[in-house]
């Protein structure tokens, strides 16, 4: 099993975009042996500290195989609507592990 960590920087005004990218891109993760296990979007008050810029969302997904997220990632439906995350994402930061 693999695990995704994604922190997601959005445009400012572009929540509502990001929200329509996500709720077809969410449900694909479950096509490919994979499965969404935190979506956090996290408040000023929930930070301890930090050293990089917040996050506007943070995931937790994991997926059977690198197979499986890599098929997730050429889903031919999911990719219809990436100018949907290009349009509102100005940056993400992708960590891939295993469990220990």
């Amino acid at each position: 099993m693999i695990f995704i960590t994604q922190l997601i920087y959005i445009i400012d005004g572009q929540e509502k975009t990001f929200n329509e990218f996500e709720n077809i891109a969410i449900p694909a993760i479950s096509k490919y042996n994979g499965r969404l296990l935190l979506r956090v979007r996290p408040t000023e008050n929930t930070f301890i500290g930090a050293h990089i810029e917040k996050p506007y969302e943070i995931h937790l997904v994991a997926f059977e195989t690198q197979q499986d997220f890599d098929s997730f990632r050429q889903d031919e439906e999911r990719k219809k609507f990436l100018h949907l995350r290009d349009q509102s994402v100005r940056m993400s930061i992708v960590i891939q592990g295993t469990k220990l």
